[in-house]
């Protein structure tokens, strides 16, 4: 699956791939050409965009069973928990959170999923 993000055909991946009964999503950051500044606002465009390849996946938030949470300034991550604690609160998949640079300085959060598979 691919969403045609630039650094997709640059670098060789997929948006998310389905294989062995999940959906493995790519680390997601906020969409588009103009990023936001704030952290907050990037964990809900990353949100936005994993629900849209969630959703054209079958699946939904509550198939979620693993999630990864990459940070450059790991002091940016308590102002996401609100955001994420409403995504995943009702069925909270096994996390982690990683401190370390990203392909590029705006973004401030990428996060990346694994989900449970529609049978059929």
């Amino acid at each position: 699956m691919s969403s045609g993000g630039v650094y997709e055909d640059k670098v060789g991946y997929s948006r998310a791939v389905i294989a062995g009964g999940f959906v493995h999503i790519s680390g997601c950051v906020s969409p588009g050409t103009d990023v936001p500044e704030d952290v907050v606002a990037q964990c809900k465009g990353a949100i936005g965009l994993i629900a849209e390849t969630l959703q054209e996946a079958g699946a939904t938030f509550a198939d979620v069973v693993r999630v990864r949470y990459i940070l450059p300034n790991p002091d940016d991550f308590e102002p996401c928990w609100p955001v994420l604690r409403a995504t995943f609160g009702d069925n909270p998949p096994a996390a982690t959170m990683i401190s370390c640079n990203l392909i590029d300085p705006k973004y401030k959060i990428e996060i990346e999923v694994t989900a449970l598979a529609p049978e059929g």
